[in-house]
């Protein structure tokens, strides 16, 4: 079977699922690769209707991917297929939800969010430059000094910015909006970005962040901008060569400052949009430099 058959022989679930993570608030990355994950799972399926498909089916699927994939990556294909049958749920095209009776991989609980300690970060905002660097480096500030998703920058309109009060209102997962108070600093390279925009090409755009084409600057481009930054950071900081910098890096650097710096971390929770205070809990790890600390306090007396 291809993907024509798929469409054909299961057009309405895919339909109904499509309809339902665009209601659900589900960003395009997150669409495209939940669609891809279901796409594989109804081909395994061999012609039989979702409505007759079970826990077999399901794991049988996983089984079959895990061969060359380790536990996280099974664990997002699981997340898809739960998510679509929750959709067909919603859209009364099945009873039940056999992904549900799968159960979730075991990964590293404790294992350490890469970031960049404060002043690493500081380091890395000089090698932002180029013809759009105070763009580039407002979009840099928002995620490693405000804790913005990628996709929550990629989505900021003019409006969204609030001058008079010196906040940002965010569109986060789950269509949640949340109003962050930025640093001084911070507000005024957004002002310097509205002041510097490129036209849109389309009058209607009321994107922050524009391409030097006058469209709303995509996923891939932040990315790209923020992956150029860390090339030339490492090539003058060779001990950091093998560290995987990335956007969502910045996030986790966002976190750490400000759980090394004491806020509470109720208020860490708002400030990233996490829905469960457990998701935070993630960053309260303790750094080297904490650990040498407390180990001076030990007096070890001599024999």
């Amino acid at each position: 079977m291809n993907k024509y058959d798929i469409d054909e022989m299961y057009s309405e679930p895919i339909q109904a699922f499509t309809i339902w993570m665009k209601q659900s608030g589900y960003t395009e990355a997150t669409r495209k690769e939940y669609m891809r994950e279901v796409y594989d799972y109804l081909m395994s399926l061999d012609e039989l209707p979702v409505q007759q498909a079970g826990k077999l089916h399901v794991v049988g699927f996983l089984v079959s991917k895990q061969a060359s994939a380790g536990d996280k990556t099974r664990n997002r294909t699981l997340s898809a297929i739960r998510s679509f049958y929750a959709s067909l749920i919603d859209f009364e095209l099945v009873t039940r939800n056999p992904a549900l009776e799968v159960k979730k991989s075991k990964t590293e609980k404790n294992k350490i969010p890469v970031y960049l300690e404060e002043q690493e970060l500081q380091k890395a905002l000089s090698y932002v430059e180029g013809r759009y660097r105070n763009r580039n480096l407002a979009i840099f500030l928002l995620m490693g000094y405000c804790g913005l998703r990628v996709g929550e920058v990629h989505r900021l309109n003019l409006s969204n910015f609030k001058k008079e009060k010196g906040t940002l209102e965010v569109l986060g997962k789950g269509r949640k909006w949340n109003e962050i108070p930025l640093p001084a600093l911070v507000g005024e390279y957004l002002e310097k970005v509205q002041e510097e925009r490129i036209q849109p090409y389309s009058s209607k755009e009321e994107a922050f962040f524009v391409s030097q084409k006058g469209r709303r600057l995509s996923i891939r481009q932040i990315q790209k901008i923020t992956a150029q930054v860390f090339d030339g950071f490492k090539q003058d900081h060779p001990h950091m060569t093998d560290l995987k910098l990335s956007c969502h890096k910045l996030r986790h650097s966002f976190a750490t400052m400000l759980l090394n710096n004491n806020v509470d971390i109720r208020v860490a929770k708002e400030l990233l949009g996490h829905a469960s205070i457990e998701t935070t809990m993630i960053y309260t790890h303790i750094n080297d430099e904490q650990k040498r600390s407390a180990m001076t306090t030990i007096e070890v007396p001599r024999i």
